[in-house]
C-alpha cells in the first residue's frame, strides 16, 4: 500500500524522472542503499523503485510506528523500526536478513539518518554506518546503491521551512531524480565495504543531482567506484 500510495502522491509535489545503469534492474532479495537528504526522500525513492516493480521492505526509525495511521501501515506491510541508541538497536539486521531471505528487497539509508543543514541544495553523501555492509555479509545478497536529488526542494530546514515547502510544492513542481547504479558485491571486511558502498551511492546520487542541474562538489576520487578495470567515474572513465 504504501508503494501505491507514493508512486500516487509524488508526481503530485515534483516531477520525477528516474534512470539506471544498464542492465542495473536490482534482483529479488537486493539490499538497496539510498542518500538520506529530506523526510521527503523516502517517498520519492519508492515512488521511482515501483516503477521497476520493486516494493521494498524498508529500515525506518522506530519513531514512525508511533504516528498515528502510518505507523499501523508500516507493521502490517513488514517495513523494519530501527530503534538507534537502545539494546533493540541489532534486532534490525535479524528481521532484515529474515526480509531479504524470503526474496524481499530491503531499502536502507547508510548515513543512519539526515543532515544538520537548513538549506535545500545538495550535497554528497556523509559518512556510512556499519550496518549495511554487516548486512551484506551475513547475508551475502548484492547491494543496489540508489542516489536520489531533489527531495530537499519539496522538504528541508526547520518545521516551518518543511511546512511552506510542502505546501508551495505543487505549484512549484521542483524536479526530482532517482538514479540506480550497478549491483555490487561487497567484500568481507567491513571497512571497506562500507567505503565501497559510500562511494557507489554517492556516485549515483552525482548522476541523480545533475540530471536535474544541481551543483555538485568535491574532489574527483569522490566519485570514483571500484570496478574490475580499477575505479571508475560514472560513465565508465577511470579516475586520475
Amino acid at each position: 500500500m504504501l508503494s501505491r500510495f507514493a508512486a500516487a502522491l509524488v508526481p503530485a509535489f515534483g516531477t520525477l524522472t528516474v534512470t539506471a545503469d544498464p542492465g542495473a534492474r536490482p534482483a529479488e532479495g537486493s539490499i538497496l542503499v539510498a542518500n538520506h537528504t529530506s523526510l521527503a526522500d523516502p517517498a520519492v525513492v519508492v515512488a521511482a523503485l515501483r516503477r521497476y516493480g520493486i516494493e521494498p521492505v524498508i529500515m525506518a526509525t522506530g519513531g514512525l510506528w508511533r504516528v498515528p495511521l502510518l505507523g499501523a501501515a508500516l507493521r502490517r506491510e513488514g517495513h523494519i523500526a530501527v530503534h538507534r541508541g537502545t539494546h533493540r538497536a541489532a534486532d534490525c539486521l535479524d528481521a532484515a536478513a529474515v526480509a531479504l531471505a524470503t526474496g524481499r528487497s530491503v531499502l536502507l539509508y547508510g548515513e543512519g539518518g539526515l543532515p544538520g543543514r537548513r538549506d535545500a541544495g545538495e550535497s554528497a553523501p556523509g559518512p556510512f554506518r556499519s550496518g549495511l555492509a554487516r548486512l551484506a555479509t551475513a547475508t551475502g545478497a548484492p547491494v543496489v546503491p540508489v542516489g536520489q536529488a531533489g527531495a530537499r526542494r519539496l522538504c528541508s530546514g526547520g518545521r516551518t521551512k518543511q511546512l511552506a515547502g510542502a505546501l508551495t510544492a505543487p505549484l512549484r513542481r521542483p524536479g526530482l531524480h532517482v538514479h540506480i547504479g550497478s549491483p555490487l558485491h561487497l567484500p568481507d571486511r567491513v571497512a571497506e565495504a562500507t567505503e565501497q558502498a559510500r562511494r557507489a551511492v554517492t556516485a549515483a546520487w552525482r548522476t541523480a543531482a545533475l540530471s536535474l542541474g544541481e551543483p555538485v562538489s568535491g574532489s574527483v576520487s569522490a566519485w570514483c567506484v571500484p570496478g574490475p578495470r580499477g575505479p571508475r567515474l560514472p560513465g565508465g572513465r577511470p579516475c586520475r
